[in-house]
């Protein structure tokens, strides 16, 4: 269970208007400052205390709170392709149930025996009618990111052999040499290094035997 929470907190909400009654509705809209590594880490983020735009739907349910909502921010990053600085609209939707700390699901108390104590383990709880939304929105945010992010789809990134950014030299390119021609054309010049060689010897024996006679 969350210990200690604080309402000024703006990633915790009070439930207390909402009341225990089922099927009680609440709307909330809120802006807050992303909390430290909002994101994935080295690749793309909200930084940190910049505004994420919440809308959440609170529902009374038998066992708790049932929180529906999403999120709205602006993550930075760095494209994957040409290595340049890019913004990215996230929307993050999430779900999750709050459960009262005095029962579990099937209306037990807490104290007594349950078969399924490993998921109790992932739980989450109402503190004195309060709950931190600061782990449901990381996980939604996270997903909602891509793993390898890129400035626009058709980025034609970098060069392989220099480095330059090919969407500033679309002619760029580099003269290929196909591996098979070059293995030939060193048979070749051996070839030819081989026959004045021959050459060579062949001129010097000439010359050899005329000297003899």
């Amino acid at each position: 269970m969350n210990a200690h929470l604080d309402h000024r907190n703006p990633l915790v909400f009070d439930t207390h208007e909402l009341g225990r009654r089922p099927g009680a509705l609440q709307r909330l809209t809120r802006s807050v400052g992303a909390p430290k590594d909002l994101g994935l880490d080295g690749v793309i983020g909200v930084p940190e205390g910049a505004p994420v735009d919440l809308r959440l739907r609170l529902e009374s349910v038998m066992e708790g709170v049932l929180v529906t909502g999403t999120a709205r921010a602006t993550a930075e990053g760095e494209c994957v392709r040409c290595l340049e600085p890019l913004e990215l609209d996230v929307a993050a939707d999430f779900q999750e149930m709050f459960s009262y700390p005095a029962a579990d699901d099937r209306g037990r108390s807490k104290a007594e025996p349950a078969d399924d104590d490993e998921d109790d383990e992932d739980r989450l709880y109402l503190e004195d009618g309060l709950f931190d939304l600061e782990s449901v929105l990381r996980d939604a945010v996270v997903l909602a990111l891509p793993m390898q992010p890129v400035c626009r789809e058709d980025c034609p990134g970098l060069c392989p052999q220099c480095g330059i950014r090919l969407d500033e030299n679309p002619d760029h390119n580099h003269d290929a040499v196909d591996i098979r021609w070059a293995a030939l054309q060193g048979l070749a010049g051996t070839n030819q290094d081989g026959e004045k060689d021959n050459i060579g010897d062949a001129a010097e024996s000439g010359v050899d035997e005329k000297q003899e006679k």
